[in-house]
């Protein structure tokens, strides 16, 4: 970990730039100790990232598929090759523990590299022919784009936004969110390090007004966000003015439904997963757990024990199961909602409590937490924790549970473990959310689309659909007489 504090810049053409404004204070989770003072861009400093986008962007796109396509596997390649150092900076940013970023969070970015750098060199367009002309459409780059990430994914969140882009011909300029401005500098470093010509990736730190910039610049064709619901209201009114087009990652209280037949063994695990991996602090998390009533005893029972056995404290320990919350507020904030469910009816399971384990006792550590005997109604069933909490309810029919899991204003993810093939396909159909995982949850290869309906968002990360995202189609007609 870091020993003395540092000041973060934003990195602009390949340098980093000072700007005049005023700082923001990075703190290490796991200990709530300041290791970084993050320098908040000025409107200046953003129109000279614009204006190096630009200009890379103007050369970049004239790069064949096969080219772009090959500096960006090989840039793929060299953060492999620096997944330790970027999992390390991983955990410092958001307080997770280390082997989640270093086998899943730091990897996936890779990962989504390496998928469009390969896609783009065979992605073309369709050819159309007449009695006296030939027609042709291709996609072309919309030129410079931008992303808003959250603080619980950076590395991921800077390559599935970053990647389509760049492969597509566009330049790009990525705003991490303030708490977590660390990995994604070292990964713009490390890309042009390793061919990535200077100007297409911009890192530009600050908080929601730095944000609200790049919303409202005109030099900008496309923003990305990941984030809440209403900061996702704020970005399309932003972005209106210059009929910016915009993809919105947001919220979501997704439902994880478990029948009859479920192995027990296999719900539980997949259950846990889908509500304390990273600390509870991932979007799609399935924190509305519907037990069939059959099993509901029993399953509560299993889960409650090993639950219970987890182990909460240092992110880089191999022995530890639960890392750090992002903030000493997100920390108040999620204390706060188990007590009023306890308030409003629930039963504490198991877990509920800060925890200070020794040599961290500044940190924002929690228990994770099970909410039995929840209803509907509740506050901690109907809204976003983000945070190790599981809400357990109780069902007695698949029509029942359905219509439950759709009783929401998210769409982003949802769950469903059943031996019956039949009912896996029925009732995932029948689940209103742009991703459905059935008998597993929160996989994501690169080449399968990650979005939203309803409250939680439009357009896709991953696969051939972000692609699109990120580009325009022109039509030419030629005519042969």
């Amino acid at each position: 970990m870091r020993k003395m504090t540092e000041i973060i810049q934003s990195h602009i053409n390949g340098t980093n730039q000072a700007s005049d404004g005023d700082y923001i204070e990075k703190h290490y989770p796991a200990t709530g100790e300041v290791i970084a003072k993050v320098e908040i861009a000025s409107d200046e400093v953003l129109n000279m990232a614009v204006a190096a986008a630009s200009a890379a962007q103007k050369q970049w796109a004239q790069y064949s598929g096969q080219e772009r396509g090959q500096i960006l596997i090989k840039a793929a390649l060299a953060l492999r090759q620096a997944n330790a150092e970027l999992a390390r900076l991983e955990v410092q940013d958001v307080g997770k523990v280390y082997s989640e970023a270093e086998s899943g969070d730091v990897p996936s970015g890779a990962d989504a590299l390496e998928f469009f750098g390969a896609a783009i060199m065979t992605y073309g367009g369709i050819q159309h022919q007449w009695r006296d002309a030939i027609g042709y459409s291709r996609r072309v780059p919309l030129g410079v784009c931008a992303g808003i990430g959250a603080w619980n994914y950076p590395a991921q969140i800077a390559l599935w936004k970053s990647a389509p882009a760049l492969a597509m011909g566009n330049a790009f300029i990525l705003k991490p969110s303030e708490m977590t401005p660390l990995v994604a500098m070292r990964i713009a470093a490390i890309m042009e390090d390793a061919g990535l010509p200077k100007g297409l990736l911009n890192i530009i730190h600050g908080d929601h007004r730095i944000g609200k910039a790049i919303c409202e610049h005109a030099g900008i064709a496309k923003i990305s966000l990941t984030g809440g619901v209403e900061t996702g209201k704020k970005i399309m009114a932003q972005a209106a003015s210059s009929l910016k087009r915009v993809t919105l990652e947001l919220g979501g209280k997704a439902p994880l439904i478990i029948c009859a037949d479920a192995d027990l063994d296999k719900a539980a695990e997949i259950a846990m997963s889908a509500n304390f991996y990273t600390a509870g602090e991932v979007c799609s998390n399935a924190t509305r757990v519907f037990v069939h009533r059959s099993i509901a005893k029993d399953l509560l029972e299993l889960m409650v024990a090993r639950t219970s056995s987890l182990k909460v404290g240092d992110p880089m320990a191999e022995d530890v199961d639960i890392g750090a919350l992002i903030s000493e507020a997100h920390l108040g904030k999620v204390m706060r909602m188990i007590q009023q469910g306890v308030d409003e009816g629930a039963h504490l399971a198991c877990g509920g409590n800060r925890v200070h384990p020794q040599g961290f006792e500044g940190g924002y550590f929690i228990e994770p937490t099970i909410l039995s005997a929840c209803q509907d109604a509740m506050r901690v069933v109907r809204e976003e924790i983000f945070g190790p909490v599981m809400s357990v309810l109780i069902f007695d029919d698949d029509h029942e549970a359905i219509t439950r899991a759709n009783a929401t204003h998210f769409g982003l993810g949802a769950g469903l473990i059943t031996k019956d093939l039949a009912r896996a396909h029925r009732m995932s159909a029948q689940l209103e959310a742009g991703n459905v995982w059935v008998n597993s949850y929160n996989i994501i290869p690169p080449d399968l689309p990650f979005g939203g309906a309803k409250s939680s968002g439009f357009g896709r990360e991953s696969s051939l659909y972000a692609l699109e995202a990120y580009s325009d189609v022109k039509a030419t007609y030629i005519a042969l007489d």
